[in-house]
């Protein structure tokens, strides 16, 4: 199994309260492939906020997940990168097509194109988008991944949708990886959702709170709906994204979480027990991550995402990261 990281990237997401920075994304990033960690992820927004994750309102700054990308890539020499995920209603298919091309060949066949039907209704309406319903929405995205799948290949490619129209359209260069970049599907999974992976995409990625138990009922669903769809169900990839507390033993979890209760923004864990937050998340000490690791693995899960706080790409403590790289990546590839 893998073990990637949930890149900080927003305005809340360091140790520290300070103004998001580049110099500060580049640094974890490089870290995240220093410690030796599989990938590195960035979501899409055009800002955010923390309600909906228990923190205060107002909009929070962060960078266009592509662009931010490419510079990595150009920066980094191992790990893989990837969006987790991109809102495909904000962009044309051949401007993804293209970027995703782009950041693949500066990388040598290192990105991963996450991609989702989009849900914040805040920044639709903020930039001008209209955000419809999500039949509408993840139409676009259907239509949208058939097309970005279409471009990497050889070409060229006619498409006419209600949203956009490709005629004798290609892309060249091509991709690095053969195929181009792998193509996942975000999301909480439905048999529609299911439908588009087993036709279009590489596999199917969902976060931030499963437990195995919840997660092999969706990963049975998924596969049953691939072998409806004349695919081998054991093609379909999967990826889970999680939040992660882990402490040397159970004196240092214990620690561990009451810093982070203090540092989540807001006080959103104020109240919460190490138990009620453990619930769903890669908590406990090395061994005991591993063991949940394990459950995953057998479901077939093939990497995992971290989170390395109580909301999404956030690190709250850089000393848990070396920890999770030095005691349970290892361990975790052998899974």
């Amino acid at each position: 199994m893998r073990i990637g990281l949930a890149l900080p990237h927003y305005d809340y997401s360091f140790p520290e309260p300070s103004a998001l920075s580049w110099d500060a994304i580049l640094d974890a990033g490089l870290r995240a492939e220093a410690l030796g960690f599989d990938s590195a992820w960035i979501s899409d927004h055009f800002f955010a906020d923390l309600t909906r994750y228990g923190g205060p309102e107002g909009a929070v700054g962060t960078v266009e997940p592509f662009t931010a990308l490419a510079a990595l890539a150009t920066r980094t020499e191992r790990i893989r990168l990837g969006t987790l995920v991109a809102c495909a209603p904000f962009r044309h298919p051949a401007h993804v097509a293209k970027m995703s091309t782009a950041i693949d060949l500066l990388s040598g066949g290192r990105f991963d194109l996450g991609i989702g039907a989009g849900w914040y209704q805040a920044e639709f309406e903020a930039f001008g988008y209209e955000f419809g319903s999500t039949g509408q929405r993840f139409s676009f995205l259907e239509r949208s991944v058939e097309a970005i799948r279409a471009l990497f290949g050889e070409g060229p490619v006619d498409m006419q949708t209600d949203q956009f129209e490709l005629s004798g359209a290609y892309n060249r260069p091509g991709p690095a990886q053969p195929g181009g970049p792998p193509i996942w599907i975000g999301g909480k999974g439905g048999d529609r959702q299911f439908r588009l992976v087993a036709r279009h995409a590489a596999g199917w990625n969902s976060v931030w709170r499963w437990s195995p138990r919840d997660y092999a009922d969706r990963a049975g669903a998924v596969r049953a709906v691939a072998q409806r769809e004349g695919r081998d169900p054991t093609t379909v990839r999967l990826s889970v994204g999680l939040y992660a507390l882990v402490g040397q033993d159970e004196r240092e979890l214990s620690e561990r979480f009451r810093a982070l209760q203090r540092w989540a923004p807001g006080g959103s864990l104020d109240g919460a027990s190490v138990q009620e937050f453990a619930d769903g998340t890669l908590t406990g000490t090395p061994d005991r991550c591993l063991d949940q690791l394990s459950e995953f693995a057998r479901i077939g899960v093939e990497e995992v995402m971290v989170s390395a706080a109580s909301i999404p790409f956030a690190v709250f403590d850089w000393s848990m990261v070396e920890l999770i790289a030095k005691d349970v990546i290892p361990e975790a590839h052998a899974l």
